[in-house]
């Protein structure tokens, strides 16, 4: 039996590096985006990450603490108000920024929102008051729901 030599597949990178297109292939456009017709965000409009949730109650994404200038030993108030999270620092406030820039929450609080080990949350930094509001996924189902349902049937939203 003889070994047969099958072809390349990848085209030759010539010079200049186009990688054996022709003249048509490289003057391709992109195709056109459209426009949503939003503004462009300004530093008070809020900024989101979603992030797991660890057995300690640890939010892992550090990023979202950092927005708001929280620093290790910040200290914060901590409360449930209708199934989400409001965080503020606060002088005489309970809880605290760990020493490794972590959010940490309480496990009653979690408990009362229904976040497991494990679980993703949504969290919103809104810099202009300086509050994270925490999400857990099921919040955020419930607040989608009615817009997703409309999408489906073709109704404007």
């Amino acid at each position: 039996m003889t070994a047969s030599v099958i072809a390349p597949v990848i085209p030759k990178v010539v010079a200049g590096g186009h990688g054996g297109f022709g003249q048509a292939e490289r003057l391709r456009r992109p195709p056109p985006m459209p426009a949503l017709g939003l503004e462009c965000p300004s530093a008070a409009d809020p900024v989101y990450a979603l992030s797991a949730v660890d057995k300690s109650g640890r939010v892992t994404d550090r990023s979202i603490v950092q927005v708001l200038g929280w620093e290790p030993g910040t200290r914060l108030d901590i409360r449930e108000q209708r199934g989400i999270i409001v965080v503020s620092s606060a002088a005489n406030g309970v809880h605290c920024i760990s020493q490794r820039a972590f959010l940490k929450l309480p496990l009653t609080v979690r408990r009362w929102c229904r976040i497991e080990a494990g679980d993703k949350v949504l969290v919103a930094a809104d810099r202009s008051v300086g509050v994270l509001v925490v999400h857990s996924m099921a919040a955020v189902h419930a607040v989608l729901a009615d817009v997703h349902a409309a999408a489906l049937r073709g109704d404007a939203v």
